[in-house]
């Protein structure tokens, strides 16, 4: 007999929405109550800092599930509401439209929120945040009638938006207090790689440059650098990272990470709450690869955790985490990473990593004191990627140079170091 109660999903992002059709995958008839605060079905959102600033229409095609899912899969979707409040003791949600559900279990896939200026709060006159559909629109309609904008953070949505804003026409300026861009994910000589491809195509990048005021004006908004140091610009996209969205759990008693703020997970996405789970970008979560936790703000986290947290809440087992994968597309480049960023990596090249032309194509393999690959950066190379991926997964110990000798064959290579390291692993 299928359970009175619903399970709640707090959270109508890719996370919730990965869990939802998981649960009815896996089989689950009961009632399933999925509640959003913005006002459409889930969508997803790489596209909104390319596609969807490019052409309007491509927000026609931005939809997790096709039409006419959740009624078909008997999903009770409530959007444009918040959950206010959690009575773990009791199972019963508070809703922003006064309403209470009273539920199984429930997980929670609230995501994260653009963190914020405070003297360029959200709403400010040409200061734009990006985390929302709403938001992606209003930039992109600021970015019709402008000639320049200034980004303000050089992390992945940042450099993406910059590139986007070139494809338009803009004259673009990246700031950034740090030395390079990605400083925290990528390494040094990818670094300037990147940096190089940018410049060419036509960005100033100051980098080093802490921003320490932001005064709107009428007509521009000025920003004052820490030298003093002034910078005029039509448009601000402020893209200085992502808060996790955790004051519902925090106000439920959940236990978050002291430091990286995120909700606090198992490997089924289980919290200190009972009958409580947890996916997504608002999570924290130990990786095998770094012996550490940290929460992984990404496309396919949030499937992963969706899809893993739908199995534990139905007692059923379920696959492990995939490795850590990550894409972004910028500046004529679609640039994939499987591994996460490690201190203390080797990296070897493969290919021409020589920052002109349409479509270079290289990739990097990062390798620990062990000769063991724990990162694979690829440049236009996803096909070269999937060998490697394996690498990484299996922490196999291989000579780098052949992976990156251009006269031998990537997959035969993979193949030689799988089977060498096959005696020590059984």
């Amino acid at each position: 007999m299928a359970h009175p109660l619903p399970i709640l999903i707090v959270g109508a992002g890719q996370a919730g929405a990965t869990a939802a059709a998981s649960l009815r995958a896996l089989g689950h008839d009961g009632p399933i109550v999925m509640v959003g605060n913005e006002p459409g079905a889930p969508y997803e959102r790489p596209p909104l800092s390319k596609a969807v600033l490019l052409d309007a229409a491509a927000q026609e095609r931005l939809a997790i599930h096709p039409a006419g899912f959740h009624e078909d899969k008997g999903i009770e979707l409530r959007t444009g509401i918040t959950v206010t409040s959690l009575d773990t003791a009791n199972a019963v949600a508070h809703c922003s439209d006064g309403q209470s559900i009273a539920y199984r279990q429930v997980l929670i896939a609230t995501g994260g929120s653009a963190r914020v200026l405070p003297d360029a709060a959200p709403g400010t006159p040409r200061v734009h945040y990006i985390r929302t559909l709403a938001d992606a629109q209003g930039l992109r309609a600021a970015l019709q009638g402008a000639t320049a904008i200034t980004v303000l953070g050089a992390g992945f949505l940042g450099l993406e938006v910059a590139s986007t804003a070139r494809t338009l026409g803009l004259d673009v300026t990246v700031v950034e207090p740090a030395p390079r861009v990605l400083a925290r994910a990528v390494p040094d000589l990818f670094s300037r790689w990147l940096q190089e491809r940018a410049v060419r195509a036509g960005v100033a990048l100051r980098l080093g440059t802490p921003c320490s005021a932001v005064r709107p004006h009428a007509d521009h908004i000025a920003l004052t650098f820490g030298d003093g140091s002034e910078h005029r610009t039509q448009l601000l996209l402020v893209a200085i990272g992502q808060a996790p969205e955790v004051a519902l759990a925090a106000a439920s008693g959940i236990a978050l990470h002291p430091v990286n703020g995120g909700i606090r997970v198992d490997a089924q996405c289980r919290t200190s709450a009972a009958g409580v789970f947890a996916a997504g970008d608002c999570t924290s979560a130990h990786q095998a690869l770094l012996g550490d936790e940290l929460r992984l703000e990404s496309w396919q986290n949030a499937n992963e955790q969706g899809r893993i947290a739908a199995a534990a809440i139905l007692g059923v087992p379920a696959e492990p985490a995939a490795t850590p994968w990550f894409w972004t597309d910028q500046f004529g480049c679609n640039v994939q990473m499987v591994g996460l960023p490690a201190a203390g990596l080797r990296y070897d090249c493969r290919g021409d990593m020589s920052a002109d032309g349409d479509a270079p194509r290289f990739v990097l393999i990062g390798s620990d004191a062990q000769a063991r690959v724990r990162r694979v950066i690829a440049v236009n190379a996803g096909a070269d990627l999937r060998p490697l991926r394996s690498l990484v997964e299996q922490g196999t110990p291989c000579d780098a140079s052949r992976l990156v000798d251009p006269s031998v064959s990537l997959r035969q290579a993979v193949r030689d170091a799988l089977a060498a390291a096959a005696p020590a692993l059984h």
